[in-house]
């Protein structure tokens, strides 16, 4: 009798999981509950791109900006905007922005980068900074980045580059690492991870995210970064930051990203990061983590450290007073790390 109360039991505690489960991934399936494109949205302009003139105050940023361009098979040609400081034939380091910032964020970090006799290149992603922006969103999936990103860097001829990936950056540079490996010599991760719809606290995360940053009429840019940063961000940061993006049209990279990480087996992406996931288990690479402490509880880089082989001891680092948007806090010190990691391996 006992034993058929517990059977009993067990079954209503699976049925209840299963539901629970069921509720949660159809709760955070790609499209559920989400804005869509911008009130300026025009279906008839299949990609924009961005004035030369919404760049023309941006007085702390003097590189001189290059293009090249990439095929789409919808799209057609795509420009992409990069960023090549230094000798050509040094090694190079390959900068690699996230949501809410492009090249222009890396600003403080490249002359101390040229000044040691590196190479350094800083594309912006395709719906970022000067890169082409696709205006329906549902023109930007996590597959299409990384194949955008993998043939900006074939043209780009980083192989054997250190490739400091931060946010969005590692999002789409690890699959591409693990594709390309020849791309890079060693890693340097900031505030970053492989998303990959793997736990049920990563999925309730992502159905927070989601409605709280789709909720504004208004997509935040600026605002992003500054809500989620120690420091005060001054007026020439913010106006840089938002320099890209002359109207609401112009967001469809920004407003899609946060739909499309996999917060549950039903993104697109899940299975596709699941099975790079397990080839990062070969990666004997040096790589090194960056990340402010209070985001450690959120985006754990033991897991990455314990993960990636060539992550064993080496000079990881937590920053303790900084917040989200890490390349904005305290960029020198991040800078001159990474020089010492790529002097020391």
């Amino acid at each position: 009798m006992a034993m058929r109360k517990i059977f009993k039991a067990l079954g209503y505690l699976s049925a209840l999981l299963f539901i629970s489960i069921g509720s949660l991934a159809v709760f955070n399936h790609y499209d559920v509950q989400a804005r869509g494109n911008g009130e300026d949205y025009d279906p008839s302009i299949a990609v924009l791109r961005t004035p030369e003139a919404a760049f023309a105050g941006l007085t702390d940023f003097p590189y001189t900006p290059r293009y090249l361009e990439i095929n789409d098979d919808l799209l057609g040609k795509l420009r992409v905007h990069y960023i090549d400081e230094g000798p050509r034939d040094a090694h190079t380091i390959v900068l690699l922005h996230g949501q809410s910032t492009w090249s222009y964020s890396f600003r403080h970090m490249i002359p101390l980068f040229v000044d040691a006799g590196y190479r350094v290149v800083a594309p912006d992603l395709i719906g970022f900074g000067r890169s082409d922006k696709p205006a329906d969103w549902e023109a930007h999936t996590f597959a299409g980045h990384v194949d955008w990103l993998e043939q900006t860097l074939d043209q780009l001829e980083t192989k054997g580059a250190t490739g400091f990936l931060f946010d969005w950056g590692g999002y789409f540079g690890l699959p591409v690492a693990a594709r390309r490996p020849e791309f890079f010599s060693r890693l340097v991760l900031n505030t970053t991870m492989l998303p990959r719809a793997n736990s049920v606290l990563a999925a309730g995360w992502v159905a927070w995210w989601r409605r709280y940053i789709l909720k504004p009429e208004i997509f935040p840019i600026s605002g992003m970064v500054a809500d989620m940063t120690e420091r005060e961000l001054d007026s020439q940061t913010l106006s840089g930051l938002d320099a890209p993006y002359p109207s609401e049209a112009y967001k469809g990279g920004p407003r899609r990203f946060p739909m499309m990480i996999p917060a549950t087996p039903l993104n697109p992406a899940h299975s596709a990061n699941s099975a790079v996931w397990e080839e990062l288990a070969n990666w004997n690479k040096p790589v090194m983590t960056l990340i402010a402490a209070s985001m450690t509880r959120g985006m754990d880089p033991r897991v990455l450290q314990e993960h990636l082989p060539g992550a064993a001891d080496q000079p990881h680092y937590v920053y303790p007073d900084a917040n989200f948007f890490l390349i904005e806090e305290d960029p020198e010190d991040q800078a001159r790390r990474t020089i010492d990691f790529i002097e020391s391996t």
